[in-house]
C-alpha cells in the first residue's frame, strides 16, 4: 500500500485503511507505540495487562449458569443514600 505522510494542524500523519488496521487487530483509539528500527518506521500495538491477569481469562473460568449472590455491606454510615 502506498500513502503519504500529510500534515494536520502542527503535525504530520498517515491515513491507514480500515482494511490494514483490521488486519493488525487495530480500530479508532487503540493505543500504539511507534518506534524506528534500521530506519523503518513500526507502529506496534499496545498490549496492556493490569495485574498479573487478564480479564478475559478470569471470565472464561467462570462455570456456566454461575450467578453472583448479593453482599450485605451493613448499615449506611454518614448522609449515603440507599
Amino acid at each position: 500500500m502506498l500513502t503519504k505522510i500529510q500534515k494536520w494542524g502542527n503535525s504530520q500523519g498517515l491515513r491507514l485503511p480500515k482494511g490494514i488496521l483490521q488486519d493488525a487487530g487495530l480500530g479508532v483509539g487503540a493505543e500504539v507505540e511507534v518506534v524506528v528500527e534500521g530506519g523503518t518506521i513500526l507502529v506496534k500495538p499496545v498490549v496492556k495487562i493490569r495485574g498479573r491477569y487478564r480479564l478475559e481469562d478470569l471470565v472464561k473460568r467462570i462455570p456456566r449458569g454461575a450467578r453472583p449472590g448479593e453482599t450485605d455491606w451493613g448499615n449506611p454510615i454518614g448522609r449515603e443514600a440507599w
